[in-house]
């Protein structure tokens, strides 16, 4: 495969930016919409999981020819270390760009799906989340999220990626205790709404160390079962060019 000159630096920050306030916004607004339809816990659950879902399969492949289609700084930090030996590599200046500019579009979005539904702007959330259990559950989402993306990428493959992690997504999300948010910058977005689908912001510590653990895990686990962590990153990943590996 003849790799292709990665879009300049900026374009893909953009489109970091932009698509992971939209992944947040749809995340906290279906929250929203699904809590004013129906008192019904389970069906609320339903459709935030079913919309957000769709929504990251959607912006994966809408934004992956141009910066990976990351959205997740776990994503950008798993690219970064299978690739740093590779010439075609995420530089690790590029990924902590990238990590930044997630961060602030899911503060974004949360913001946005706020003002949308009529909810104060940036309201701390007051649903506590925490415990060994909830915390399990986000390592284990985080870390199958990271088999999944490298796994999937170390084919060559690029629309079987989008769609092999908005189904893991939808289904760690009911799979476990946690919800599976298993997203660093998401999980502090939610943080700063008011509605059932936030976090405490005392309990986002806890979260993203356990994220952080399980992505390492995942990585590790891709090693071991496929041996494809470093194919995933020999320049013919999933954009064909030194934009992002999935």
């Amino acid at each position: 495969m003849t790799t292709r000159p990665a879009p300049p630096l900026r374009r893909r920050l953009a489109a970091e930016a932009v698509g992971t306030a939209v992944l947040a916004a749809v995340v906290v607004g279906s929250g929203f919409r699904a809590d004013a339809l129906t008192a019904d816990a389970g069906v609320r659950f339903l459709a935030n999981v079913g919309a957000s879902a769709a929504a990251l399969a959607v912006l994966i492949d809408l934004f992956g020819p141009v910066s990976g289609g990351h959205l997740n700084p776990l994503v950008t930090a798993g690219c970064w270390w299978t690739g740093r030996r590779t010439p075609t590599g995420l530089p690790l200046r590029e990924a902590t760009a990238y990590a930044a500019v997630q961060t602030v579009g899911a503060l974004a979005g949360t913001g946005l799906a706020d003002a949308m539904f009529g909810h104060p702007l940036f309201e701390l959330s007051a649903v506590p989340r925490g415990g060994g259990a909830l915390l399990l559950g986000e390592a284990v989402a985080a870390g199958t999220l990271l088999l999944v993306v490298t796994v999937s990428a170390g084919g060559g493959r690029r629309r079987p990626v989008s769609t092999a992690v908005g189904l893991w997504v939808g289904a760690a999300c009911w799979a476990t205790s946690s919800g599976g948010f298993a997203n660093p910058a998401v999980t502090l977005g939610r943080a700063f709404t008011d509605g059932w689908t936030g976090i405490a912001p005392g309990s986002v510590p806890g979260f993203v160390l356990a994220q952080t653990a399980g992505a390492g895990a995942g990585l590790a686990l891709a090693a071991l079962s496929t041996g494809r962590v470093h194919r995933a990153a020999d320049g013919q990943a999933v954009t064909g060019s030194r934009s992002g590996c999935g």
